[in-house]
């Protein structure tokens, strides 16, 4: 799917200039004393071990190390066709995300962080319920070093531009509807952005070694046309607090980092990840993975390559939460011992979940990197890629006995009003219908839990009746959901179709609540009835 502002950014980052086989000297600021002290280390949460896995077994076929009772399978490879269709695989597979789909199957979507305008962007995989691919095809194009992004709980793709002047993309998963700029959330060298529904903002990073930690707020949540693009100030106790950023827009004549004095700097800012009101930020520069409580708004840093005697991570880069709460973190090329994919856990142990080997990865400055973690919808496979495998790039599936309980346990670097985790979902409703549709047909909701829970969906307007306004329950419906997607329709009651009459245009607010485990979480999404 072409961009709808094709426009190409500029700037290089140290990866694309390793690409082409010349090495850039990336310089890092002075942070502030949060940063300077050390004093988030002083209670570091986790150790090294041999994780919830076990040690890992010899290569397999891939050259892939894993363990016992885990396997693993190509998925695509960089300009060759996806098995089973002609469509071509984009060169440089980055960030990565999954969207269920109302068959059982899913959506696989993964950026191209290629420099070529022709062929960059995004493209998509579809899965059946089977885990078979049915099809191929591209959801962004025209655009540039599409690194990393983010899923959002409303069904599309973040995809960020890591260019001086880079913006960030939202993306139809299907390909049905094109690509927006949206560009209220800053031009700058954006790496990754994760989505916190509760506190319905984004957060972004920004791969620069003096780099700030964003967060959005739209004007109109989900809608990211417009809204407050802030910038983080951390504190020595580790309180964060939010300056705006002046001019968004910026670029690379008048970059976003360079704005507000006394921004905290993060050492390139890469992955990040949204779960249990906790979003997990990996920095590359000084190999640390941070937790920030959205809740308490404090960051803390829950891995620290230089704390530990015999580090398993050594450039923490794009990471993912598994249904279970652990994290997984991919490895940015560059160190001695280069292409694992580690996992940290909520009982406080770090270790290697998975090693790359064979030549196919390159070596030296050529090396590739592994990027774009992320798990399908019921969390039994996980797909990642190897950035430049055979010079190119190649996406693969690991399956296997995947934890899928959480502990009772807060998530690691959350609070422990978190000790009871939130169920997380995935909501999609359509923002617009007409009104012939909505009264045969209803509502469409599609839910992905990451576990059993109720859920109660219920339809509002506020309509004036005998010349007062009220707000008049339209319908609702009520269901024990288990863990995974689920396609529901709300119908309007008899009585509620009786309320709308024959009024042309109104707003119905359709609330969804999920109850796990004695929590309750409430979305909200506007729906836009026309003739």
């Amino acid at each position: 799917m072409t961009a709808t502002e094709p426009e190409q950014s500029g700037g290089l980052t140290r990866r694309h200039a390793l690409r082409g086989g010349a090495g850039v000297l990336v310089g890092l600021g002075i942070a502030p004393a949060f940063w300077r002290t050390g004093r988030a280390n002083a209670a570091l949460p986790v150790t090294p071990g041999n994780g919830p896995y076990g040690e890992l077994g010899p290569a397999d076929a891939n050259g892939i190390m894993l363990p016992q009772g885990f396997s693993s399978k190509v998925v695509a490879q960089g300009h060759v066709p996806v098995a089973g269709t002609g469509y071509v695989w984009h060169d440089f597979s980055d960030g990565a995300a999954t969207f269920a789909t109302p068959d059982g199957g899913w959506i696989l979507v993964n950026n191209s962080e290629t420099l070529a305008i022709v062929g960059g962007g995004a493209s998509a995989i579809r899965f059946n319920r089977s885990g078979a691919v049915t099809d191929a095809y591209r959801i962004l194009g025209d655009t540039s070093a599409n690194c990393a992004g983010g899923r959002t709980p409303w069904g599309t793709w973040l995809s960020c531009e890591e260019t001086d002047d880079g913006r960030v993309w939202e993306c139809d998963p299907t390909g049905a509807r094109p690509a927006q700029a949206r560009l209220a959330l800053g031009r700058f060298s954006h790496e990754a952005a994760a989505v916190d529904p509760e506190g319905q903002a984004v957060y972004l990073t920004e791969d620069q070694g003096d780099g700030g930690l964003y967060r959005f707020t739209p004007d109109d949540y989900p809608d990211l046309a417009k809204g407050r693009l802030d910038v983080a100030v951390v504190a020595a106790d580790g309180q964060v607090s939010w300056a705006p950023v002046p001019d968004p827009s910026g670029g690379a004549a008048n970059p976003t980092r360079k704005q507000v004095e006394g921004m905290t700097q993060f050492k390139r800012g890469e992955g990040i990840w949204f779960d249990a009101g906790v979003v997990y930020v990996a920095t590359t520069s000084d190999a640390k993975v941070h937790a920030l409580d959205t809740r308490a708004q404090r960051i803390t840093v829950v891995y620290d390559k230089d704390a530990l005697p015999d580090p398993p991570l050594l450039n923490p880069d794009n990471l993912t939460v598994s249904a279970s709460g652990d994290i997984f973190v991919g490895e940015d090329s560059g160190d001695p011992d280069p292409l694992d994919l580690g996992i940290i856990t909520p009982e406080g142990e770090v270790a290697r979940f998975l090693k790359l080997t064979g030549t196919q990865h390159g070596s030296g400055e050529a090396i590739s990197e592994v990027t774009g973690p992320v798990f399908d919808p019921s969390g039994t496979r996980l797909y990642f890629s190897s950035q430049r495998a055979f010079g190119l790039g190649q996406v693969y599936e690991i399956a296997g006995p995947f934890r899928q309980k959480r502990s009772s346990a807060a998530p690691i670097g959350g609070s422990p009003a978190l000790a009871t985790p939130v169920p997380a979902i995935g909501l999609e409703i359509p923002r617009r219908r007409t009104r012939r549709v909505l009264l045969r047909r209803g509502i469409p909701v599609g839910l992905t839990l990451d576990q059993a829970a109720q859920v109660t969906v219920t339809a509002t307007a506020t309509l004036r009746i005998a010349g007062q306004l009220r707000t008049v329950r339209l319908g609702r419906l009520s269901r024990d959901l288990d863990r995974g997607p689920e396609q529901m329709r709300l119908k309007l009651s008899k009585r509620g179709r009786d309320r709308i009459g024959d009024r042309r245009r109104l707003k119905i607010i359709v609330e969804v609540a999920i109850r796990s485990d004695g929590v309750t979480r409430r979305q909200r999404r506007t729906l836009s009835i026309r003739p």
